[in-house]
């Protein structure tokens, strides 16, 4: 189940098509975040991530998952795919690569890279070159004052032949 190349004398995990819990619980998410009331989570909280392939580098305290990544993070109601996870256990941090898409609370977002920062209950989306990050964000109306229906239309296709700016 396990394989470990020869040149490699420190210990490093290798699985194939198994699940790791990211439950360092010495190194990792020891302490709820601070000064983020609604990113509270209990001590020890589990982030599971499931993929085709996972190391774990205990020296480095970095856990990677290739391919087919699933990641659920219950404490924060967070879970997403990507096509790689590396979790930086030392900086508390989780960077996903490859077609990402969360979902939190029903809100979602895709991009090409993606960073999830523990302790500040932050993520930070880039897209690929050229391209954009999409976010979908549920909106609740005010109660007081619920604005009036309005008809919507579909929109507009989208104009590709737009001239590019001369910088």
């Amino acid at each position: 189940m396990f394989s470990l190349p020869l040149a490699i004398k420190k210990p490093i995990l290798g699985t194939v098509g198994c699940t790791l819990a990211v439950v360092i619980t010495s190194i990792t998410l020891k302490t709820p975040p601070k000064n983020a009331y609604a990113q509270n989570s209990p001590p020890n909280s589990p982030l599971t991530v499931r993929s085709d392939i996972q190391e774990a580098n205990s020296e480095t305290g970095v856990v990677t998952a290739r391919g087919n990544v699933q990641f659920f993070y219950p404490a924060r109601q967070i879970q997403g795919t990507s096509a790689q996870a590396q979790y930086f256990s030392r900086e508390r941090r989780l960077v996903l690569t490859g077609d990402v898409y969360v979902l939190q609370e029903g809100n979602s977002m895709r991009a090409e890279t993606m960073t999830y920062l523990i302790d500040e209950g932050r993520f930070i989306a880039t897209p690929e070159s050229a391209q954009q990050v999409e976010s979908i964000y549920l909106v609740t109306e005010n109660q007081g004052n619920p604005p009036a229906p309005t008809p919507v239309s579909p929109a507009p296709p989208l104009d590709n032949t737009l001239p590019t700016p001369d910088f």
